[in-house]
């Protein structure tokens, strides 16, 4: 059986265990949310022609229209797992989706790229209150088997949301329903975000907040401002030639995320408790959560790229393709519990040694008809699902439910920096590359392996049990 099927020994006594029938409906409730954040992370990517043209966006406003709610979303996450320990996981996720709903609204109503722009910032903060709350609140609610299978359900609605955004996107765009065009692709949250608010209070339980402790201010201003001297300049660098300031910001961000440390050691009140970092799994495993998104989103951006603009696809058509990745991910996911409890961390290896195998699969299927990248991308797929299903619950494990939420919001933080960072890191050989797009995407592949070979690597490094 595998560690995270076991109770975690010094955990605190629980309030009773909702009932079954209780538990399913809020494990539903919760990972809504999961998938519309995500879904909305991925999905405008195939709206960005429709909307330069009907808000005649210039090329820095689309970056900005992408970026706006990355940045939003990396920079907040940490402050919005210890506002969720702070004033109640519950009540911070009904806000988070809250916001993140009306939001939604205002940006399917924009008039101007600045006021899109700005709505998918608040977007992205509200994903931030959102997102860590659905971890510890897994991670508080269930035990034992049920544990493993929430997770496993969580990794499940991240990564759907992530491989069938551009789908989504697409199919939304082509009905263009009630005349909306682009955009439907977010007044589509609207009634979804609606009816699942309404639902929050009926279905998940509330958990004892975290007492005698205080917001961090200084730990929450030096890891916010960090964090954005980082991912800013890894979003603009390369389009903008990596002009002096990218580099001096990525210097600045190593100087505050140090006193972000520096402040967490010393604080009355950290806002990330240095005892989450003396637990083997989680400093390991966040790191490779970091290490492998390197993979992740890279991946899906240029393959998106290269079927759009290197093989001529529509958003359509390409997001049709994406159903064979979704496919090897959706049947690994339901089967990772049972592969974890034998495996345990190997089930990590695996997952990453299947993507890397699909990517060779997808090097031999270049230039060729389009239906030759099928077998690569269903095992790209898998692979994704091997990893991404049970990692959540490889790491937190052995996260006490007094930090739950503060864990799981280093643990997402590291996985948004793995992706702006990837997509930079992996950028950089896909534009450097000389030829056709083909010949972009093909080099682009190697990192993407050499990141998977690094996250088995890393895995070895994780807990046995």
């Amino acid at each position: 059986m595998s560690h995270t099927a076991t109770p975690v020994a010094g955990r605190p006594p629980r309030e009773a265990a909702p009932s079954p029938t209780a538990s399913i409906g809020a494990l539903l409730v919760l990972l809504t949310g999961v998938f519309i954040t995500t879904l909305d992370f991925f999905i405008v990517n195939v709206a960005i022609p429709d909307i330069q043209s009907d808000l005649r966006a210039g090329a820095t406003a689309i970056q900005w229209v992408v970026a706006g709610f990355g940045l939003a979303l990396g920079s907040g996450l940490i402050t919005g797992g210890r506002l969720g320990d702070l004033a109640g996981r519950r009540r911070m996720y009904a806000l988070g989706l809250a916001v993140f709903t009306a939001a939604s609204l205002a940006c399917g109503l924009a008039p101007s790229p600045g006021t899109l722009i700005g709505a998918r910032v608040v977007q992205g903060i509200a994903a931030a209150l959102l997102m860590p709350q659905v971890l510890g609140i897994i991670n508080g609610v269930f035990t034992g088997e049920a544990r493993a299978k929430a997770f496993t359900a969580y990794g499940l609605a991240l990564g759907l949301g992530g491989v069938f955004g551009q789908l989504i996107g697409g199919a939304l765009i082509q009905a263009d329903l009630f005349g909306t065009g682009w955009r439907s692709i977010f007044l589509i949250n609207v009634p979804v975000g609606i009816v699942t608010l309404a639902l929050v209070r009926r279905t998940v339980p509330s958990q004892p907040r975290t007492t005698g402790t205080r917001l961090d201010v200084t730990g929450t201003v030096l890891v916010t401002l960090g964090l954005i001297a980082l991912v800013l300049p890894l979003i603009e660098g390369r389009r903008l030639g990596w002009p002096a300031w990218t580099w001096a910001s990525l210097a600045a961000s190593a100087v505050l995320l140090a006193g972000f440390a520096l402040s967490q050691r010393c604080g009355s009140a950290p806002l990330v408790a240095p005892a989450l970092f003396r637990e083997p799994a989680f400093r390991v495993g966040s790191g490779l959560a970091l290490v492998y998104t390197l993979a992740m989103a890279s991946f899906f951006l240029y393959l998106a790229l290269y079927l759009q603009q290197g093989r001529g696809l529509s958003a359509l058509e390409s997001g049709l393709l994406f159903v064979a990745l979704g496919a090897g991910y959706f049947a690994a996911s339901t089967r990772a519990t049972a592969v974890a409890a034998r495996l345990g961390r190997q089930i990590l290896a695996l997952g990453a040694a299947v993507q890397a195998a699909g990517c060779l699969l997808l090097l031999d299927a270049i230039g060729h008809a389009i239906g030759w990248l099928i077998p690569g991308l269903v095992l790209v797929g898998a692979g994704m699902g091997l990893v991404l299903a049970p990692l959540s619950a490889l790491v937190l494990s052995g996260v006490t439910d007094r930090h739950a939420a503060s864990a799981a919001g280093v643990l997402s933080t590291a996985q948004q920096v793995g992706n702006a960072l990837g997509v930079a890191l992996v950028g950089i050989v896909f534009y450097g590359a000389s030829g056709e797009v083909a010949d972009a995407f093909r080099v682009s592949l190697f990192p993407v392996m050499a990141f998977c070979g690094v996250t088995a690597a890393l895995a070895q490094f994780l807990p046995r049990r």
